[in-house]
């Protein structure tokens, strides 16, 4: 179980190999530091930052965000360093607040390799400090412990810096806030072998033993005195670019994958569906729309790098020009600026005939792909449903929408997840979606259309599973969501009906939390036979609606007791509700809220991926309009159901 820990309080780890998620609704920008014995950090070297985010042992992010990830091997740190301090700065000229105090706490997760918590930590009572120290991981008798610090600072990260007694700290804090403002993170290396969209397609279905080995120097990270046009320069107009992730490993299948035919001569290879590598077909759709993810982001994050670069060099030159009186003004300055001008444009278009390449070939993959995924990946509209049949097997993922960005809405990727889902789902009944459909809904149709979400992923869930694998609960305490509801029950895929009022509430948090409890002591016991004969030890679905009407503080805390504990031992939550209907118990649920994955039932930019930083618009998965295909299902799915006695 998570340790939830306070301002002081340590907690011991017991993996070296440890991940940190960090939470705080504003961008922030994140760094560490290594300290001595005495907890003195000896030089600049000690100090992971946006501008030099690699030491040993330690990664942290190359940009300011709302969300950050920072990579932690202890057992690889220097033998010099005893403790790790996470630390947060607030950047200038983002439209962040310049103090903690004007925004949500900061929270903070320590994680093992396998996504556990092994601990976690909200900074709450800041006020006007604008940078802080976060948590410290320190070594103490050979054993490893991190510690909640909480420590904020008025003047900022030079003062914090400064603290720890770091030399030169106001130019180290002077150079990041540099780093950060001019976007240098936001910069997307380049490796050396370069290769289209199309040809990193081909090469997803290259056996992993036929290519070249990964070599971590290729990917050269800017550095504290790099410039932003060293970083960003390569990526406009230097040929095609190759958008494999680094960190991408699959697994060498037992029979070859299909192969593209060949294409014409100057043009990219005709994409295939299932060209990726992996044991079954569909592993292989699976590595090749998350290949097609990571294809746009990156070149996506390559024309915008372009384009800031253009327009920062523009702004340079314009400068210059302006800051000499004598050719400030005149026929000289004119068509200096025109040139400059025209560079830019040159820059742009440069950049831009390349991503539309670029987005071509990969918009041509996905249509190819899109006809050949299975049910648990495929839109409700794909022909995969019109000959479906209950499966005999679980599936690897799930299909809980798609993701596009703004410079090609047409090119949609699947979202997948994979199965069993390691955190629960929320669906938005808020009105504080950012789409274009927001504000042409009144709430009454924004909780029918969250509603009608969360039952086309219940529907999907079951049909997607065995007979028996998967079990649906429903607590509906004002009876609100009868209509929605009502096919579920029609068709039997409901054991009960929803559960109402208090009464109603309370018996079923108890029963499923009896359920994870017995469960969870089985397993540590290894004594599985031992479960009672009338538990039901199947996958287990609870979907509650209108949260938090009709919840006390006792059922609060079973939900969140389900919503930590309940997806490893099969328990799993999906969530209707607006946020702001739970004001009232202040910052007592935001732990509930972050375990959860946010969707909204219309489309909405609210996703931001860590990698590069983007904001993906989100389109939930729609049925389309006269279509029966959710009820056609839910027969097919009913029908099996009687056929074993269920």
């Amino acid at each position: 179980m998570t340790a939830e820990l306070v301002r002081g309080q340590n907690h011991p780890l017991s993996g070296t190999r440890l991940e940190i998620r960090v939470s705080a609704g504003q961008p922030v920008v994140a760094g560490a530091t290594l300290g001595d014995a005495d907890g003195r950090v000896p030089g600049a070297e000690w100090v992971a930052h946006p501008a030099s985010p690699r030491l040993p042992g330690l990664e942290v992010s190359r940009q300011a965000a709302a969300e950050h990830r920072l990579a932690v091997d202890l057992d690889a740190l220097p033998e010099a360093a005893h403790r790790v301090n996470v630390l947060l700065a607030l950047p200038a000229g983002t439209g962040t607040p310049p103090r903690f105090g004007a925004m949500a706490a900061p929270f903070l997760a320590v994680t093992g390799v396998d996504g556990a918590e092994v601990a976690s930590y909200t900074i709450t009572d800041l006020d006007a400090e604008s940078a802080v120290v976060a948590l410290e991981l320190y070594r103490r008798q050979g054993a490893w412990k991190v510690r909640a610090v909480g420590q904020g600072y008025a003047d900022g990260l030079a003062a914090m810096l400064h603290d720890q007694g770091l030399p030169g700290a106001a130019q180290m804090a002077a150079g990041i806030e540099e780093a950060v403002a001019q976007g240098m993170a936001r910069a997307v290396s380049v490796p050396p072998a370069q290769r289209s969209a199309g040809e990193s397609a081909a090469r997803r279905a290259a056996p992993a033993d036929a290519r070249p080995a990964a070599d971590p120097a290729a990917a050269q990270v800017p550095g504290p005195g790099d410039s932003v046009a060293a970083a960003s320069q390569p990526s406009a107009g230097a040929g095609p670019i190759s958008y494999r992730h680094p960190g991408r490993r699959t697994s060498t299948p037992p029979d070859p994958a299909p192969v593209a035919a060949p294409a014409e001569p100057g043009q990219p290879p005709r994409p295939v569906a299932g060209d990726a590598t992996g044991w079954t077909m569909d592993e292989r759709l699976y590595n090749q729309v998350w290949g097609m993810f990571e294809d746009l982001a990156r070149t996506t994050a390559s024309y915008r790098s372009t384009v800031d670069f253009a327009e920062s060099r523009l702004e340079q030159e314009l400068d210059r020009v302006l800051s000499d009186p004598a050719t400030r003004v005149g026929p000289a300055a004119d068509a200096v600026r025109q040139e400059a001008r025209a560079r830019q444009a040159q820059l742009v278009d440069q950049a831009r005939a390349a991503l539309d390449r670029d987005l071509t070939q990969l918009a041509a993959e996905a249509e190819v792909v899109e006809h050949a995924l299975p049910p648990a990946f495929a839109r409700w509209d794909s022909p995969a449903w019109q000959g479906y049949q209950v499966p005999l097997e679980r599936p690897m993922a799930l299909r809980l929408g798609d993701v596009h960005l703004p410079e090609r809405r047409d090119l949609r990727i699947p979202m997948l997840v994979r199965l069993p889902l390691e955190r629960g789902l929320w669906v938005d009944a808020g009105r504080s979606q950012g789409g274009p459909e927001a504000g042409l809904l009144d709430s009454s149709e924004v909780r029918r259309l969250a509603m009608d979400c969360a039952v086309a992923h219940a529907v999907r869930l079951l049909a997607v599973h065995p007979v028996g694998d998967y079990s649906v609960h429903v607590i509906d305490p004002a009876g609100t969501a009868g209509a929605a509801l009502a096919p579920l029950l029609e068709y039997g895929a409901l054991r009960e009906p929803p559960a109402a009022g208090a009464r109603g509430v309370t018996e079923v948090l108890a029963r499923l939390t009896r359920r994870v409890d017995l469960v969870q002591m089985a397993v540590r016991s290894g004594a599985l036979d031992s479960l009672p004969a009338d538990l039901d030890t199947s996958e287990q679905l609870l979907i509650v609606n209108d949260f938090p009407h009709g919840f006390d503080d006792r059922a609060v805390t079973q939900l969140r007791y389900l919503a930590d504990e309940g997806p490893a031992v099969g328990v799993h939550l999906l969530m209707v509700a607006d946020r702001e209907d739970a004001r009232a118990y202040g910052p007592v649920l935001d732990p509930l809220w972050r375990s959860l994955l946010r969707i909204t039932p219309v489309p909405d930019d609210h996703l931001a991926d860590p990698w590069v930083g983007h904001a993906w618009t989100y389109e939930p998965p729609s049925v389309p309009v006269g279509s029966d295909v959710v009820r056609q299902v839910l027969w097919q799915v009913g029908q099996a159901r009687k056929a074993y006695g269920i």
